[in-house]
């Protein structure tokens, strides 16, 4: 794990067996307090040697800014690094021996939800005036329940699953990149038309984690199911594996095995995805809106940006995919937890989530009195354009909202169906079983 201290720099490498050098601090006998935060890369930056990359990084500028306004607090923020299912469950091993941080910050949703027995209620420390000027707080909740007590504060208006488009080489397919894309068969069409007319792939993927999958599958069921699809399968109201679920997994395997992608695919891994793509072998690349700025980096106008399109004849055409992505919980075990929540209320304060937006430009605020005008991105101008057309409303995705266990699952089937090693039935029914076995443990 990775160390960060305002007034000095501070690297440390951790295991779970030594996550105590992490723990919560008591107040030290001159009377100062440290609240220590544990991040998952999604607030915060880091150089390539593991410090802090303090004039990018808007976790540590929240840090540094909070550390001047409150005398005697230090704000220690700790990278865990790692995936994500690695991530999860370094923090429940130290979360059971009570050794985890105060404040951790996590995907929103069923990442949330499902460590419900290490955080702490946030109704005491979240005024009634933060609570409603922010969305998102209902997919914190516990168990989905619309009184369930909340988990995390969300941050940020969220990010879409997009289809960004390399303009050059769709041009010279014959295809117009201001044309929208009305469905999941014409994309895979442009796809083919790409192959077929010039020595590009159609598709750049990096799906060795299955992580390509998520959002397609994500995408898909709530074009057939609706926006509710998965808090609805989580709570039992529709089954996991429903036909939906089947269909959308049948549409990724025939992409997986049409020879339209990159022919490694499947053992590329996420962290090389960006760079595979704006390398300019590929058409299309399938990700989501954290993307912009390097979208932008790589061909300044010449990219084009449209969201997942549903597959043709789905009762919800004009879906969206994605959501709200962030949250960040306090721990029942934290032994600060006012200085916790006097943290939670001030990274609500709007100037501060205005900060967020104008320093990454990957989603807009979260505030109801946020300046739309520090977006400045101008895929993420479109993105939003494209969201008031989604009048179907937006999905919140699959590994948005189930058990950990059936999200670590439902990335490792998603890496097989691309590969053709696990059907589309075997998928579902892996995931269905998976569910039940977690829900009857909670």
């Amino acid at each position: 794990m990775k160390t960060r201290t305002v007034g000095g720099l501070v690297l440390a490498a951790g295991l779970i067996g030594s996550l105590v050098a992490c723990a919560p601090a008591e107040e030290t006998q001159s009377g100062d307090r440290e609240l220590v935060i544990w991040d998952t890369g999604i607030l915060g930056r880091t150089l390539e040697s593991g410090e802090a990359d303090l004039e990018n990084s808007f976790i540590d500028q929240m840090a540094a800014k909070f550390e001047e306004e409150n005398e005697g607090v230090t704000v220690t923020v700790v990278q865990q690094g790692g995936d994500i299912s690695a991530n999860s469950a370094q923090f429940q091993a130290a979360s059971i021996a009570g050794d985890g941080p105060d404040i951790r910050v996590q995907y929103a949703g069923g990442p949330t939800i499902s460590f419900a027995e290490f955080f702490e209620p946030l109704e005491p420390y979240l005024t009634p005036e933060i609570i409603e000027s922010m969305s998102g707080f209902n997919v914190n909740r516990e168990g989905f329940s619309a009184d369930g007590a909340i988990l995390g504060m969300p941050y940020g208006a969220g990010n879409m699953f997009t289809v960004f488009g390399n303009n050059a080489i769709l041009e010279e397919a014959g295809i117009d990149p201001a044309e929208p894309i009305t469905s999941w068969e014409q994309l895979v069409e442009n796809g083919r038309q790409v192959v077929d007319r010039t020595d590009k792939n159609g598709f750049w993927m990096a799906n060795l984690e299955g992580y390509v999958g998520a959002w397609i599958i994500s995408a898909l069921v709530g074009g057939e199911l609706g926006e509710s699809a998965f808090t609805q399968m989580y709570a039992g109201e529709i089954p996991v594996d429903d036909p939906a679920m089947v269909k959308a997994y049948e549409a990724y395997a025939e992409l997986g095995q049409s020879g339209l992608a990159n022919p490694d695919a499947g053992q590329v891994s996420n962290g090389e995805s960006t760079a595979g793509f704006v390398n300019g072998s590929s058409a299309y690349y399938i990700v989501g809106s954290w993307e912009n700025n390097n979208m932008v980096d790589a061909f300044g106008d010449d990219v084009s940006v449209s969201l997942i399109p549903m597959l043709e004849g789905a009762a919800y055409p004009k879906m969206a995919a994605g959501g709200p992505e962030i949250a960040l919980s306090m721990t029942n075990y934290s032994q600060n937890k006012e200085l916790a929540g006097e943290f939670l209320q001030f990274l609500a304060e709007p100037a501060n989530q205005d900060q967020f937006v104008k320093l990454y430009q990957t989603q807009a605020s979260n505030h109801r009195d946020a300046d739309a005008s520090l977006i400045e991105n101008p895929l993420l101008q479109q993105e939003f354009t494209l969201l008031q057309e989604a009048t179907d409303g937006i999905v919140f995705a699959f590994d948005s909202v189930m058990p950990q266990a059936t999200i670590d699952l439902f990335y490792r089937v998603n890496a097989g169906v691309f590969l053709g090693s696990i059907t589309p039935e075997d998928a579902v029914r892996q995931l269905a079983d998976s569910y039940q076995a977690e829900i009857a443990n909670q």
